[in-house]
Order: structure tokens, then sequence, then C-alpha cells
């Protein structure tokens, strides 16, 4: 099997702090390579159903492209806020915090200098898996408390990207953790993936206002354009003439999740998704509540990746198993407070296959 990507750089240096290339994989040849800025996991190579190998993540091959790109999630870590915060602002027992805006009003992803923008410390402890860990200091992003973050990446001989998240903090805080790959499973810049088959496990989602932040509401996905609970392409109607389709451009909306087991600290099925032509099939398994799916409605083809072909719109999928977006601020979700004598857990399985 061929090296991918020989030319790839992450030898360097970002506010002194250096930046590498960390590579694992397992027994049957997938192989996943990180960089520790931002924990992004930069390509994933998976075979199709004749075996041949390809990148299936969008992303680049040097730390300045990802500096120099204004979309700036590309395989990162999210947080400490996964999703918007509304206003950029939130209370925790009378004490209002007010956060770094870098969406509209909005606080979005853990904002301008969240946990995809820094440099981790890394320890690969075996060929198979990776951790990264860093303490985000008290007010960073105006986030209180000093929160340890721990997030762990192994490739299973199962053939899965299992990723598991741990915090913990000194003060009372807000966490919300994901991963915000670009899946194409067709491979990294080819086309888009209006024809990827898609289920979501899950009965309800949440509309958004016109700044994309939750209503408050919980509608059902029946006769809908968000009813994935059968397997249908992706793009059957990403351009239908829907209210809330139209506010984002194509979908950017949480789903809450269905789960399958009485412990909902154990992951369960959360989606799955089917490339008709390669063959290549992703399952998503979770502990979270929700999973959020993003169809790069913000692509415009102006973005070269690392094969130097255009990143178009609708040219991959996200899907991040997360907390529900704004929940600090609409407390019939799911809480996502942190006290300091609990810790944050949080998993997430990307299981990969062929049909």
């Amino acid at each position: 099997m061929p090296i991918p990507f020989k030319k790839i750089n992450f030898k360097d240096e970002l506010n002194g702090l250096k930046t590498s290339l960390y590579t694992i994989k397992n027994n049957n040849g997938i192989r996943a390579h990180f960089t520790n800025y931002g924990q992004r996991l930069v390509a994933l190579y998976l075979p199709d159903k004749n075996g041949e190998l390809v990148d299936v993540v969008l992303g680049f091959d040097t730390l300045k492209a990802y500096l120099n790109c204004e979309e700036a999630y590309f395989g990162a870590v999210i947080g400490r806020y996964a999703n918007r915060i509304a206003n950029a602002c939130f209370s925790l027992d009378g004490k209002v915090y007010r956060l770094n805006a870098n969406n509209g009003p909005n606080s979005l992803h853990g904002g301008p200098k969240g946990f995809h923008n820094v440099v981790w410390k890394a320890e690969q402890t075996s060929t198979a898996t990776v951790y990264f860990t860093r303490t985000s200091p008290d007010m960073e992003e105006g986030f209180p408390g000093n929160l340890k973050v721990n997030v762990g990446y192994t490739l299973t001989d199962k053939n899965e990207l299992r990723i598991s998240y741990q915090a913990t903090t000194d003060k009372k805080t807000v966490v919300n953790l994901t991963h915000h790959s670009y899946f194409n499973l067709g491979g990294e810049g080819q086309g888009n993936i209006n024809n990827h088959l898609l289920t979501i496990n899950a009965d309800t989602y949440t509309p958004v206002d016109q700044l994309l932040i939750p209503t408050g509401e919980v509608k059902k996905v029946l006769d809908t354009p968000f009813d994935f609970r059968n397997l249908k392409p992706i793009g059957e109607h990403i351009n239908e003439d829907d209210p809330q389709i139209g506010l984002c451009g194509g979908y950017d909306h949480n789903f809450m999740l269905t789960k399958n087991n009485e412990n909902p600290s154990i992951p369960s099925f959360a989606a799955k998704v089917i490339e008709p032509i390669g063959g290549r099939v992703m399952e998503v398994y979770t502990n979270q509540p929700g999973i959020q799916l993003y169809t790069s409605n913000s692509l415009d083809g102006s973005i070269l990746g690392k094969s130097r072909k255009p990143y178009q719109k609708n040219g991959a999928f996200c899907l991040e198993t997360q907390h529900l977006p704004d929940s600090p601020n609409q407390l019939q979700f799911p809480s996502t407070v942190l006290e300091p004598n609990n810790t944050y857990e949080a998993t997430c399985i990307y299981k990969f296959s062929v049909v």
C-alpha cells in the first residue's frame, strides 16, 4: 500500500508550539493522519468494494493552508462548546458569562480561538491510538473554569474510529465537544454527496431561527425534508422550497437521537451513510443526545484541498455527535453543565465497511 501524501507537512510552529503529524492504522489497511493543531483529522484512507484506498475527508497538507482558510473547522475537535450559543452569552447561578462572538452575535464552536485553533499536546501510545491533552485556562473565550481535556482516537480491527472525550473543571461550566470532519465517501474533492444514502435514528429535530439558533421547538421529522428514518439520498430534498432548508441553504440542523439501550452512557446507533458507487459505508454510534447534519452549504469551489480539486457546495457531509445547540440558554434541552466534582465523558464511533 502506498504511503499517503508523502509531501504532507506539519513540522511547523504556531505561537511557539510545535505542530506535527501522527499516523494511526489498523491491521486491515485503514489509516488516519492527525495533526496536533486542532486535533485535525487530515486524511482518512478507506477501501472501496474493490479494495481501492481513497482519502475520504476534506482538508489540507500544510499548517499554513489551514491557517489561511476561512472554513476553519475541517477535521477539527470542537470546544469548549460545539455549535451555537445565542448572543454569545449564558448564565450560571445568576452570573452572566459573555463569550467572544464569531457568528454574527453568536458564539460558534467555542469562539474564534476555540479548540480547533490551538496546538495540543500529543502522545501516540500504539500504532492504533493517539491522545491529545490540554488545559483550557479559566475564562478562555469567556468560559469559566480551568478545563482539563483528554481526547483519544483509536482505529480498531473492527474498522472503527473511536473517539473518546474526557474533561474536568475546577469551576462550574458548560461543555459540549464534538468532531468536525467533512466526509465524502467517494473521495476528497470528488464532486458532491447528494447521491450518498443517509439514515438518521431520530424522530425529531430542532428547527432554527434566522440566526440558526434553535427556536426551542422539537418537531417531528414526519412529512418533512428532515425525515431520514429510512435510507434516502442526502440530496433528495436539499433544494426543496422549505423554510428551514432555505434558512441554511441545505442541512445544518440538530437531530434528537432515539436511544436503543437502557443505559444512556453506552453508545447506540445514530446514523448510517452509504456511497452507492464505491460501496463505502459509514455508521455512527454515540452516547450523546444529538447529531448535527451539515452539508457544507458554505463551500463554493474557491477552496482547493489536498488533491488540488475545488471543494464545492454539498461536497461533503458532517455528522457531529453532540449536545443540543444553545443548551445553556434553553433549559428544556439536556443540560451541558459540568460541576467540579464530575467528569464529562462522551463517545463517538465512526464504523466503516463496504457493500
